[in-house]
């Protein structure tokens, strides 16, 4: 299949695979990726090819969707479409470097690809729709809206970060507020900080509210 084929075969298969999800990781999550993903790279440059498949892939495995770690539906897929072997290496590559996983740990990446791909998936986890997933998340795992006698917590390992069931304000701050600065590409943080001043507005009448003050 020549590289249109497969990006469109590709984007059919997650269509499908992700049509009923409601964690906020559905498939216009992932249209949106691609999307971002897209706009970065006119302005950064990179592998457009490699950019929209590891974008349409990201979530296939993801942690937080209850898929297992010992298998690798990513793989299996690029194997039934054929793709190159070097073109397969790289797009999982770019996968694996694209998750958050916790604030203390450093998620870096290896080629500019992985950098877009990183930054359009961070840049759906904030602003209006970030907000909106992040609730969606929350309410798909039966978390509190917020406890005030629960702080955040900065996690320090990937496993500590996979294991909290805290109130879904704290995500705000153990994730969300964070990603603004650990943006890559010059794109991305022009976007991101629109998108964090909205945050912080949506935090601060939230609190009020809570506090009974508006």
């Amino acid at each position: 299949m020549q590289q249109n084929e497969l990006i469109s075969a590709t984007e059919n298969f997650i269509k499908q695979h992700f049509a009923s999800d409601s964690s906020g990781h559905d498939w216009w999550h992932i249209h949106r990726v691609r999307n971002m993903a897209v706009h970065l790279a006119e302005n950064e440059g990179g592998d457009l090819f490699l950019i929209e498949m590891a974008a349409l892939l990201h979530d296939l495995d993801d942690w937080k969707l209850g898929n297992g770690e010992n298998s690798s539906r990513t793989k299996s897929w690029l194997e039934q479409i054929s793709i190159s072997k070097k073109d397969a290496d790289k797009i999982e590559q770019i996968i694996e470097q694209v998750s958050f996983k916790g604030a203390g740990v450093e998620t870096k990446t290896s080629s500019l690809e992985a950098q877009i791909v990183q930054d359009a998936d961070r840049l759906d986890a904030i602003g209006a729709i970030g907000i909106a997933r992040t609730f969606a998340y929350g309410g798909n795992k039966g978390r509190l809206l917020h406890h005030p006698d629960i702080e955040p917590q900065l996690h320090n390992s990937f496993e500590e970060y996979k294991k909290t069931t805290a109130p879904t304000i704290n995500h705000f701050y153990e994730k969300l507020l964070l990603l603004k600065d650990r943006m890559n590409t010059k794109a991305a943080q022009k976007i991101a900080e629109k998108r964090h001043v909205f945050m912080e507005n949506f935090l601060a009448q939230f609190f009020s509210e809570w506090d009974c003050k508006k």
